[in-house]
């Protein structure tokens, strides 16, 4: 099972971490894995490259598992209000993406929101 952990901070969303393998398909054929790789790299690619923001991030090749922090989606850390609601747009539409798969995906992935200290990473 993958669970997946989003942050707010004042209700804003800024990060997650993904953790585990699904163990929906075998190894290497696990088009739920692949489906969440996707996701996760379009939203890296999204903040660094289409907004040009700083993307903190760290992908372990061994266990699969992700951080994102973006703390340029919270005020005190970018001043340009319409970048920030971009930015956490895009996280919080990754949470109701993963929420759409978890009705059918129940048995392998787990998503839930954590209220996190930014300066916590």
């Amino acid at each position: 099972m993958t669970k997946i952990t989003f942050f707010t901070s004042g209700g804003v969303y800024y990060g997650f971490e993904e953790h585990g393998h699904t163990g929906y398909g075998e190894s290497g054929d696990d088009i739920l894995c692949a489906a969440l790789s996707a996701m996760t790299m379009l939203i890296i690619n999204a903040v660094e490259v289409a907004y040009e923001s700083e993307a903190d991030y760290d992908i372990s090749d061994e266990t699969a598992d992700v951080r994102l922090v973006v703390r340029a989606a919270l005020a005190g850390y970018e001043v340009d209000e319409k970048r920030r609601y971009a930015l956490s747009g895009l996280i919080k539409a990754y949470y109701y993406q993963l929420m759409d798969l978890t009705e059918e995906y129940y048995d392998y992935l787990d998503v839930e929101v954590e209220e996190r200290d930014p300066e916590s990473f």
